[in-house]
This record gives structure tokens, C-alpha cells and sequence, in this order.
């Protein structure tokens, strides 16, 4: 039961890393009906950013994190304004925006391997505290760390998209995006802010992992966006629960079949799950049936 136990902490740990660039995710194809592709890669950028910002710098540790959450946000922005909003304004396919995220994706992806080339980096543990014992089970006080830091955000998130005005916006432009419009609601701004959003907790969760793992490479970005991907179609597409649940449930699943079965397996085991989830609800698990009016 020990082993048991600590597989599962572990999983919830690196889960709830999936759960925050997931829900990131999961916002963007709520407002715009679009898989982001380059959702993965601003998460990366996130980690190398911050990484520069601290050993080539010099800078205070949690003042390279703050800087670098700022600039990856940035970046999601100027993925929206100066490719995705032109895109819109001309009526393009949707298919032309996924694709140009997934071009944006292989543009960051190769800047970075240009700048800090493709070896494995090592990566600064900030909150190396030390262990706690719960019985038999070890918690480190990074994994304590990075649950409280997704907690708090999921938390916040809810609170804004439920509670507040722009969270209100962001919901009618999901909805109806002409009739949002109509309504006065600017939504390039709505899709601004959530391409922003996107990006912020993408630098956060490619931090935390980071910490966690102490090191990062020029992979963990398309690593990520398939793991999120998978966690916003389990958990259900465009449902912010869902989002979350899916990403937690990823996490456990491949924890337990590195720790099980085999480390070579925990990727094929998660989709296997996910393949078996969507067969018996397509939907995903927080997802509705989409009635088609005529």
C-alpha cells in the first residue's frame, strides 16, 4: 500500500501540471472553437525564459519566474494579434488557424533550440525544503508547492469565468461570437485575454514541472500538448471542470503504469484510457451531446 500511495501523490502532483496548461487549452477552443497548438510550446518558452532570466542574469529566482510569466503571456497575445485576429477579420476556415498555431508552434520550438541548443538543461529547485513523512509516504515541499499553486489558480479561474464580467464575455463569446458582438462585447479583447490567460499558465505549469523534474528540454512542449490534448477531450472539450478532472486523471494513469508496468508504457497506457473513455462516452466525461438544429 506504501507504493500505492506515493504512485498516487505522485500522479495527482505531476496531474495537476496538466490540469493548468489543459485548462488553458480547453479556454481557447471554448472562445474560438480552436485547437491551439502552440499551447505546448509557450509552455516551454515559459521554463526556458525563466531558466535565462535567473543563471545567465543573475536575477532573483522568483523575479525571473514574475518576468517570464509576463513575456509567455505576451507571446500568447501576439500568437492572437498578429495571426489568428487577421485570420478572423478575413473569414478564414478554422482549419487555417489550427494550422498556423501549429506553424507558430514549430517557429518558438526552433528559436528556442537555436538559442539554448538541444541538450537537456538543468533546472533550478527553488522550494528544495526538504521531505515530509505521512506514515510511509514521503511528500517533498515542491510537490506541495505545485498542488497548492493549482489549486489556487483553478480556484481563481472559476471564480473569473463564473463570476466576473469578463468571465461573462468570454461565456457569450463562446456561445455566439456575432451575437456577443452585437451585444457591445469587444471580442477580439475577450480573445486577447484568453490567449494571455493561456499562455500564463502554460510559463507556470512548464515552471513547476521544471522544479519537479530539475531539469527541461526542447521536447517537453510537444510532450505536453499531446498529454493536454488528451486531458481536455477525456475530461470533455471546451468544459473547464473537465479540463481539470482530465488532466489529474492523465497524470494518476501514467504515474501508475510507469510505476507498475512499465516507464516506456505510461504514454500508450494514458491514450489506451482515453481511447476506451471515448468509446463508451464520446463526449468525454463532463461533456454534453451537441443537439444540431435544423
Amino acid at each position: 500500500m506504501r507504493v500505492f500511495f506515493q504512485q498516487l501523490i505522485n500522479g495527482i502532483t505531476i496531474g495537476s501540471t496538466y490540469a493548468l496548461v489543459s485548462i488553458g487549452f480547453t479556454m481557447v477552443f471554448g472562445v474560438l472553437e480552436l485547437t491551439n497548438f502552440a499551447n505546448g510550446s509557450l509552455y516551454m518558452l515559459g521554463a526556458y525564459l525563466s531558466l535565462m532570466l535567473y543563471s545567465a542574469t543573475g536575477m532573483n529566482a522568483f523575479l525571473a519566474f514574475f518576468i517570464s510569466i509576463i513575456l509567455t503571456g505576451g507571446v500568447g497575445y501576439l500568437l492572437d494579434r498578429l495571426a489568428l485576429r487577421r485570420l478572423r477579420n478575413k473569414k478564414a476556415p478554422k482549419l487555417t488557424g489550427l494550422i498556423t498555431t501549429l506553424g507558430m508552434s514549430m517557429i518558438i520550438d526552433n528559436t528556442i533550440m537555436l538559442a539554448f541548443g538541444s541538450e537537456t538543461k538543468p533546472f533550478p529547485n527553488h522550494f528544495d525544503f526538504g521531505r515530509i513523512e505521512i506514515g510511509s509516504v514521503v511528500i517533498s515541499w515542491v510537490q506541495i508547492i505545485i498542488l497548492a499553486t493549482a489549486l489556487t489558480l483553478m480556484l481563481i479561474l472559476s471564480f473569473v469565468v463564473y463570476k466576473t464580467k469578463i468571465g461573462k464575455a468570454m461565456r457569450c463569446t463562446s456561445q455566439n461570437a456575432e451575437a456577443a458582438r452585437l451585444m457591445g462585447i469587444s471580442v477580439n479583447r475577450v480573445i486577447a485575454f484568453t490567449f494571455i490567460i493561456s499562455g500564463v499558465l502554460a510559463c507556470i505549469s512548464g515552471n513547476l514541472v521544471g522544479m519537479y523534474y530539475q531539469t527541461v528540454d526542447i521536447t517537453m512542449g510537444a510532450s505536453i500538448g499531446m498529454k493536454t490534448f488528451a486531458s481536455a477531450i477525456l475530461g470533455g472539450v471546451g468544459v473547464l471542470p473537465g479540463a481539470m478532472v482530465g488532466g489529474l486523471v492523465i497524470g494518476v494513469i501514467e504515474t501508475f503504469a510507469a510505476g507498475y508496468i512499465s516507464s516506456g508504457y505510461r504514454d500508450a497506457i494514458s491514450f489506451v484510457v482515453l481511447i476506451l473513455v471515448l468509446l463508451i462516452k464520446p463526449s468525454g466525461l463532463f461533456g454534453s451531446k451537441q443537439i444540431n438544429k435544423v
